[in-house]
């Protein structure tokens, strides 16, 4: 996978908005939304703008430092008082990508054990390749704010060098 898409904040920002678009004309109405670490905090926050409801977080940590899977995923953080929050509640997960869907999928389980009235899902990006995981049949509502290749997707948030970083973006 040598092929890497920049993208801009302005590209991701319109993609969220129209992410929003989409969720309020399908009815969905999230009590709370559940940002993915870190890839999903910045779209998570961005859809803030729209859908004005409170982001809680998780982290999990499925890639190492050399950006190479190191087994199953993990908790890094999680929901003080999770049942609390989301039993009975309806929920949106959003993350940066769906890639492999494993992470994704083992948000879904664990959020689903704490008993929501629904979970929904929006990811800015899927890769349209084959998964090593599922969604968990009790989700049925899913957004991709656009679907891509399998290529390396870099977005703004992990530039050591923003400049640089916009400049193949070509922002």
């Amino acid at each position: 996978m040598a092929e890497k898409r920049y993208f801009s904040y302005n590209e991701i920002h319109r993609t969220v908005a129209d992410l929003s678009r989409e969720i309020l004309a399908s009815g969905f109405d999230p009590d709370v939304t559940v940002a993915i670490g870190t890839g999903g905090f910045i779209p998570a926050r961005i859809l803030k703008t729209y859908l004005k409801k409170p982001i809680l977080t998780v982290g999990v940590k499925l890639y190492g430092d050399d950006n190479t899977i190191e087994g199953g995923p993990s908790k890094v953080q999680w929901i003080d008082e999770v049942e609390r929050k989301l039993k009975g509640r309806r929920v949106l997960l959003i993350d940066e990508v769906d890639d492999t869907r494993t992470t994704l999928a083992y948000c879904l389980r664990e959020l689903l054990s704490h008993q929501p009235a629904e979970i929904a899902v929006a990811v800015l990006h899927c890769k349209d390749k084959a998964k090593l995981d599922q969604i968990p049949p009790q989700v049925t509502r899913y957004w991709a704010g656009q679907h891509l290749e399998d290529i390396w997707v870099v977005y703004p948030w992990d530039a050591e060098d923003i400049d640089d970083h916009s400049r193949r973006a070509g922002a």
